[in-house]
């Protein structure tokens, strides 16, 4: 089995990449299968991945190069039992050290294992940020990366390109470096594939590090079974849109130059609406795809933000959710047994 890990910073587009790069695999006759690792205790990047027909299982509650390593050894051999897939793509929390997660995935002693080179993701729209926000943790993803992918080149100028990609290769000059846009299959992301097709080298990152202490990121999560009413699904992309509008504007209260990510999806029947705010910088974005979930009508919610407090960043998104879904007419109740939830007094449980 050939283990394929994807790191990258909060936002970076971890997500996307992973879907096109397991789409092609299966494509090419390949049994993927992919491992998420969400910080909070809800998952939401998984039943987008479920949806589109890799095989995926989620990971949350922690970090799994800290915290969730018996999880991750019993998913692994859960998976090679069951599915005996041939590629494990893992996309690790963006908080999580991907070299360190070889190492433990190495010691687990699974027959017939083999690595690709060690991946990280760059947003290079959002490089310089990250590196003010969270330097120490930043450089370390860079430095133990053995393929750095230059990400979301779209957004930026070619000075700007080429300013974040030299920076990169000063910082490792021994990385293979990529630019694409991972939204895009094009030939950049071909080669990008290509290069996956290599073997990863024995590099050894030493000590074992608390990666969520060293990122200095806060996070919360939660879900509620919601009643829509039968609202329409464009009422719904506003409804998110405002949410993520509203908690972007009170962050940026506390921290004007805060990176992370904001997920907040919302299960209707065949339709999944996502939405997705990554950055002060950048705008809320949220898109329709199809969901495989057989809930009734749900919403979750991932939040991981550099440089505010667990509490303010709490009491942020339990507003907005609250206030908007209010607004809009929508019955919510919370969603048992998971902590860390919205109910209708905006309380922890």
């Amino acid at each position: 089995m050939k283990v394929i890990i994807i790191g990258g910073f909060l936002g970076s587009g971890k997500t996307t990449t992973l879907l096109n790069l397991g789409r092609h695999m299966v494509e090419k006759g390949h049994r993927v299968a992919i491992i998420v690792n969400e910080i909070g205790e809800v998952g939401v990047d998984g039943e987008t991945l479920s949806g589109s027909g890799l095989i995926a299982k989620e990971l949350t509650s922690g970090c799994i190069c800290c915290t969730l390593r018996i999880s991750m050894e019993y998913t692994l051999q859960t998976l090679e039992e069951e599915y005996d897939p041939d590629v494990l793509i893992i996309e690790p929390t963006g908080i999580a050290l991907p070299l360190q997660i070889k190492e433990h995935v190495a010691l687990m002693g699974l027959p017939d294992l083999s690595f690709a080179p060690v991946v990280t993701i760059v947003d290079v729209s959002r490089f310089n940020m990250e590196l003010s926000q969270v330097p120490k943790f930043i450089m370390t993803q860079i430095e133990e990366a053995e393929i750095l992918c230059v990400n979301k080149i779209d957004l930026v100028d070619r000075e700007t390109l080429a300013n974040v990609t030299g920076r990169l290769m000063d910082l490792n000059p021994d990385a293979l470096i990529v630019e694409f846009s991972a939204k895009r299959a094009d030939a950049q992301f071909m080669r990008f594939i290509d290069l996956l097709a290599g073997e990863g080298t024995a590099r050894q990152a030493g000590e074992n590090r608390n990666s969520i202490e060293l990122s200095q990121v806060s996070s919360y999560s939660g879900k509620c079974s919601i009643d829509t009413h039968g609202l329409e699904r464009d009422d719904m992309v506003a409804m998110i849109l405002k949410v993520l509008e509203e908690v972007k504007e009170k962050i940026e209260l506390i921290n004007p130059a805060f990176i992370g990510h904001v997920k907040i999806s919302l299960s209707l029947g065949k339709d999944l609406v996502k939405g997705s705010l990554t950055s002060s910088q950048g705008q809320p974005l949220v898109e329709i795809l199809e969901s495989s979930s057989k809930d009734h009508e749900q919403l979750k919610f991932l939040s991981a933000i550099t440089q505010i407090s667990k509490a303010d960043l709490m009491l942020i998104i339990d507003s907005a959710i609250r206030s908007n879904l209010a607004s809009a007419g929508i019955i919510y109740e919370p969603a048992n047994p998971v902590t860390n939830l919205i109910n209708i007094t905006g309380t922890k449980n």
